[in-house]
């Protein structure tokens, strides 16, 4: 799978590492679009950052890159959504210059 995502044009995975360990990932998925001008969109998933490495500006540093490849590439907008109810993680994404105002995200799964 890992292999297919890299090799597709639209979706991005970003590492951050030091000295050959990760400390954060960030998935980007740049999604076509007919309105807007054609102007793609971008959907941020799988932000992660090693436990022992949190609360020192990783996780934003990668979502911001992926924030500035997205604008790179002309997307009028990111999004993400999040399950999490932890008030630590939606001040995180806030912080990464997500508004949690603009949109409600819905999610539908197979029966």
């Amino acid at each position: 799978m890992f292999e297919r995502i890299v090799s597709a044009d639209d979706l991005h995975v970003f590492l951050l590492d030091a000295d050959g360990e990760i400390l954060a990932t960030c998935y980007l998925n740049v999604i076509p679009n007919i309105t807007r001008s054609a102007r793609p969109y971008a959907i941020v998933e799988n932000v992660v950052t090693d436990q022992t490495q949190r609360g020192r500006g990783h996780g934003q540093r990668i979502v911001r890159h992926a924030l500035e490849f997205a604008w790179e590439r002309g997307c009028y907008k990111a999004m993400l959504q999040s399950g999490s109810q932890r008030e630590a993680t939606h001040a995180f994404y806030k912080a990464c210059g997500f508004a949690a105002d603009e949109k409600v995200g819905y999610v539908a799964r197979p029966a």
